[in-house]
């Protein structure tokens, strides 16, 4: 998907516009650092390009953009919760319309921030007070702040990830590092494994890893790229990427997509929503994650 060549709906500054894929509004960046892409149905990235390289994030080519079905691929926001402790899967988060509150522009780059109050859609999946606001910084590098508020009158529990597709050459061909040693095999029923310092991967992957260094670092050779991968404010790394056989039963996914991504997310990890993380009344959480090659 090339984003530089549709027609601006909106121009909200030199560097800065409003396009539309399909029934989605994207606001698109375009500065000399980089070029990117920001769907508000899902506060969605759905492109990293810095000057001079290949997107570092990584699209389906049959991604659905009808305004309603989550995106296939990008930076999906997962909350206020991860994985399928609670329906929808990944939360609502991913599924809602954010709104464009602002954006700032430099030599350095551009910073576009998105929110999302409670609605009627909201409140009926989950009963709770929020204010949410997704802060992203485009330049060198690539960060993605996600920052979470409680404005109810009660404490409320919560899990969530940035559920990041890195674009590479050859899944085959990845080394990745930092992950740390322990890890969560969801293939194997939520069994703790221990793994090693390096893992290039031969089949389908889901794992949540418990001890991760600050920085994460995959490894492409046929890009000829290292891609690094930071978070804040987490509890672990999930790893992900469902093979050839995952990928021939998703619908918005190519059959041979599953060669050119790895997912490497930022998460905060919990086995049910009781067991996440408790922010009180007036209490807020950020997390991080930042992406550099």
């Amino acid at each position: 998907m090339n984003l530089n060549t549709l027609p601006a709906l909106t121009v909200l500054s030199d560097k800065v516009t409003i396009v539309e894929v399909d029934q989605v509004k994207v606001v698109r960046v375009i500065h000399e650092k980089a070029t990117a892409g920001i769907a508000l149905h899902g506060g969605h990235v759905i492109s990293f390009k810095p000057q001079g390289q290949q997107d570092l994030i990584w699209m389906s080519e049959q991604a659905v953009f009808d305004g309603k079905a989550a995106l296939r691929g990008g930076i999906p926001v997962c909350w206020p919760w991860f994985g399928r402790v609670a329906a929808p899967a990944h939360g609502f988060a991913r599924n809602s319309e954010w709104t464009l509150l602002e954006h700032r522009e430099n030599e350095h780059g551009v910073i576009v921030e998105l929110g999302l109050l409670p609605s009627e859609s909201t409140l009926a999946i989950w009963h709770h007070q929020f204010q949410a606001h997704l802060l992203v910084e485009i330049g060198d590098e690539l960060k993605v702040t996600l920052d979470v508020t409680n404005t109810d009158d009660h404490p409320w529990t919560f899990s969530g990830a940035l559920h990041s597709y890195l674009n590479v050459g050859d899944i085959e061909q990845v080394q990745t590092s930092g992950m740390g040693n322990q890890y969560i095999d969801s293939l194997q029923d939520g069994k703790v494994c221990q793994g090693g310092d390096v893992l290039q991967l031969t089949d389908t992957i889901d794992r949540v890893y418990t001890q991760p260094q600050t920085q994460i670092t995959v490894q492409d050779p046929v890009l000829n790229r290292s891609i690094k991968v930071e978070n804040q404010g987490h509890n672990s790394a999930v790893l992900w990427n469902p093979w050839a056989q995952g990928a021939q039963g998703m619908g918005d996914m190519q059959d041979d997509g599953y060669i050119t991504f790895l997912c490497v997310e930022s998460s905060l990890h919990a086995a049910s929503i009781e067991q996440g993380q408790t922010l009180q009344p007036g209490e807020s959480h950020q997390l991080v994650t930042t992406i550099s090659a």
